[in-house]
């Protein structure tokens, strides 16, 4: 969900100039002239290598079928159509929702920007947290600098956690909306999505659940959840391609479409459908990243979310145990995680982006370093100077992978 940034050159660390050999604070570390072979565990940011059936279903999209649905009664129109409805049935299977109560939008950031500027009105009060992404702190920003909103960002601990209780000292008599990521990106510390979401309903106000960390990790069904709104992206921990997510409401909003314009449908009426997604989908879709996004959730459900889920966390608790005994080492995600399997971390001394550049040149670790996308966080950890490093482990990773991140941090911290 983060841009690129103009200006010199940088790396994809936060906009940190990448670090090379002369960097190195002390000589006794010694660059390889290649790198190792590559060790990818920035599964937070997006998943890699993606499944075999999701690049298959997508050379499928674009090779045999290459139509928009909902345009055409053809062979090839027909096709798209039940890609996309395939898609969204399988995104509505694991939300435990009905199918139109799902729209497919172009990953989470737009989809929360769709919920937020659709439901929100001026005057309200609304709450989010400092754990969040910068997909939901940005727009809710934009509205209250403007004026359109009041807008409280409640604190969380040093892990990333919120209190239930913070939210309900924060609350006024005109909150009508409270928006938090159910997992920390920078921690990974799963939040009480249940507590939170009652503090909004006890108080008949609406909740918005940014699921971009925990779908593909964590259960996420709609209905015990009690969330008004949940939005998740298909190319994180579901294993789908960029450019695909879902976003549900529950019945009885009604959102204002973000986008208006083509939908194939109602085409007679300069007004938008009344139906959920036809109304909140707007213009030709990616048929290849909902093909993707559809094999991707099969895939998971063949496989099972907890099976997947125990592979990930073993790894990154083993990770998390080895860096703990280093000297030096910070960690920030807490034992025994029970949110996404991500280890967060700083390394006394060094800065978190010279830390990354180390753990490609030494280790083939494909890590990242920096902000994260989340602005507010790093003045709960500590972290403000320059961010942390943070490795994310998905289904493909190894013991192996662990062991490199382990032995390379015990590298660089014995200079």
């Amino acid at each position: 969900m983060c841009g690129c940034q103009a200006g010199g050159p940088r790396d994809r660390r936060d906009g940190f100039p990448a670090a090379g050999p002369g960097d190195v604070p002390d000589r006794r570390l010694t660059v390889p002239a290649s790198l190792p072979p590559r060790r990818y565990l920035d599964h937070p940011a997006t998943s890699w290598p993606k499944p075999e059936c999701v690049l298959a279903a997508m050379e499928h999209a674009i090779r045999a079928v290459g139509a928009a649905p909902g345009r055409g009664a053809y062979r090839e129109g027909l096709a798209a159509d039940a890609i996309r409805s395939a898609a969204r049935s399988a995104a509505a299977r694991m939300l435990g929702s009905d199918p139109q109560r799902v729209a497919l939008p172009a990953g989470a950031t737009l989809g929360l920007n769709m919920a937020i500027h659709g439901l929100v009105e001026p005057g309200w009060h609304v709450i989010a947290t400092a754990a969040d992404h910068n997909a939901t702190l940005r727009p809710l920003h934009w509205l209250s600098s403007r004026g359109v909103i009041e807008l409280d960002v409640v604190p969380c601990d040093g892990s990333g956690f919120v209190d239930p209780g913070d939210v309900e000292r924060a609350w006024r008599p005109t909150t009508r909306l409270i928006v938090f990521s159910h997992a920390s990106n920078v921690t990974g510390r799963l939040q009480d999505a249940v507590g939170l979401v009652a503090v909004a309903r006890q108080r008949g106000a609406m909740s918005i659940l940014d699921a971009a960390q925990t779908a593909g990790v964590v259960p996420i069904d709609c209905g015990p959840c009690g969330a008004d709104v949940v939005v998740a992206p298909g190319h994180k921990w579901l294993q789908g391609p960029a450019g695909s997510g879902v976003l549900w409401m529950r019945e009885g909003l009604d959102p204002r479409p973000l986008l208006q314009g083509g939908t194939g449908t109602a085409s007679d009426t300069l007004a938008m459908p009344e139906t959920f997604c036809d109304r909140m989908e707007a213009g030709t879709p990616d048929l290849a990243a909902l093909a993707g996004f559809g094999a991707a959730i099969g895939w998971v459900e063949e496989r099972t979310l907890s099976l997947l889920t125990a592979h990930s966390r073993t790894l990154a608790a083993a990770c998390r145990a080895g860096l703990a005994e280093i000297r030096g080492v910070r960690l920030l995600t807490p034992p025994d995680n029970d949110g996404p399997p991500i280890v967060g971390f700083t390394v006394e001394d060094y800065d978190p982006s010279l830390v990354a550049a180390l753990l490609e040149q030494l280790g083939g670790v494909r890590a990242r370093a920096g902000f994260h996308c989340a602005a507010r966080i790093h003045e709960h950890l500590g972290t403000t100077a320059g961010g942390t490093v943070r490795v994310g482990f998905g289904p493909h990773n190894t013991p192996d992978d662990a062991a490199a991140v382990i032995d390379t941090v015990a590298t660089i911290t014995a200079g």
